[in-house]
């Protein structure tokens, strides 16, 4: 059975609910026992400074689930807010638990998919150390641009704001528009029904 299946089978377990845009749904140090999987909608997860500096570590859609981490009866390690009107099916630990008494295989895709998430993390803040800001940006968007079309173009599916791409950078908002300008001007980015779209491959340097 595909890992897919076996997500939707264990939201079948949880109790549907439906959030508002931009709704809190997991905060950081607080105690929880559930997860979230995403039916519609998506989910951003993201760490702040006392001074509200926010970074972002990653954005989940259909399919996809948060809230792992804390299973382990442990605080919170991130806040997850929604990008959007989302509805996730909520799991309880003890749900989770009898579903993987019976799937054992779950717990290894578990396994596999915080491997993941762990690497990717290792990556941003190697990026953070070592790569510039516009070395990061041209990074980000060639990570989340679709295929290439006839034209050579790519499409970033997701509608993006410049303060969603600077909290993935941590960096300000008011550079990320900067860069974002010039790249316009150069030809080499344009925005389509709000949708960022690479005209062509962005240079090494800016």
């Amino acid at each position: 059975m595909n890992p897919e299946t076996r997500v939707d089978e264990l939201a079948a377990r949880g109790v549907r609910r439906s959030f508002r845009k931009n709704q809190l749904l997991i905060q950081d140090g607080d105690l929880g026992d559930t997860l979230y999987i995403v039916l519609s909608g998506r989910l951003r997860a993201f760490a702040a400074d006392t001074h509200g500096k926010e970074i972002t570590l990653g954005i989940y859609g259909a399919g996809e689930y948060v809230g792992e981490m804390s299973l382990d009866g442990g605080p919170r390690s991130a806040n997850v807010e929604t990008l959007e009107a989302t509805t996730c099916a909520v799991v309880s630990r003890a749900a989770l638990l009898a579903y993987i008494a019976q799937h054992p295989e779950f717990a290894l895709q578990m396994m596999a998919r915080l491997i993941r998430r762990a690497r990717l993390a290792t990556d941003s803040a190697r990026s953070l150390a070592l790569i510039d800001v516009y070395g990061r940006l041209s990074r980000l968007l060639d990570q989340l641009a679709g295929p290439s079309q006839t034209d050579g173009s790519r499409t970033i599916p997701d509608r993006l704001t410049h303060q969603h791409i600077a909290s993935h950078l941590t960096c300000s908002r008011e550079m990320v528009s900067r860069l974002l300008r010039d790249l316009q001007a150069g030809g080499y980015v344009e925005l389509r029904e709000r949708r960022l779209v690479l005209l062509k491959v962005l240079p090494q340097r800016w």
